[in-house]
């Protein structure tokens, strides 16, 4: 459950991604009940890559099943490949507030918006463009070519 933790002011940076951030935390956390450190590393990646489709399913399955999780959870990628008792059942184990879409777009705003910097190539960038019309995102062709390099 540590994969948003870094949208709460505890647990943010002021310059890292909040998944970054996020799995600091769990990383610290697993160290101090002595959690061998390949399960920490696997726990890391899985929740630093957790906003990050394309690859996560190609590494190790906990990896897998953390983005595959937040995917199904927030995004209702694969909403359709589960009966309708088994979607109940897991909201009756985890309830989902009235307006959980806004809820947690405000969340995810509310826990970056003081590193815009951060969103720079990830989703993240949409949640505070649409959430603050002064938000500039980053261009990726206008960082080539405003670099240092001729040509």
């Amino acid at each position: 459950m540590f994969h948003d933790m870094g949208l709460t002011h505890k647990h943010s940076s002021a310059c890292e991604r909040f998944e970054v951030d996020g799995a600091n935390a769990a990383r610290d956390f697993l160290k101090s009940h002595g959690i061998a450190q390949a399960d920490i590393d696997t726990v890391w990646t899985a929740i630093a890559l957790h906003t990050t489709p394309g690859i996560p399913q190609h590494m190790h399955p906990v990896v897998a099943l953390v983005t595959a999780g937040v995917e199904m959870d927030v995004l209702g990628l694969t909403y359709h490949d589960y009966t309708d008792v088994e979607r109940e059942a897991v909201v009756a184990a985890h309830p989902r507030s009235d307006h959980f879409k806004e809820d947690i777009i405000q969340a995810f705003y509310d826990g970056i918006k003081h590193k815009p910097e951060t969103t720079f190539g990830n989703v993240k960038a949409d949640v505070l463009a649409d959430k603050d019309q002064a938000f500039k995102r980053g261009n990726f062709c206008s960082v080539i070519r405003g670099s240092a390099w001729r040509g």
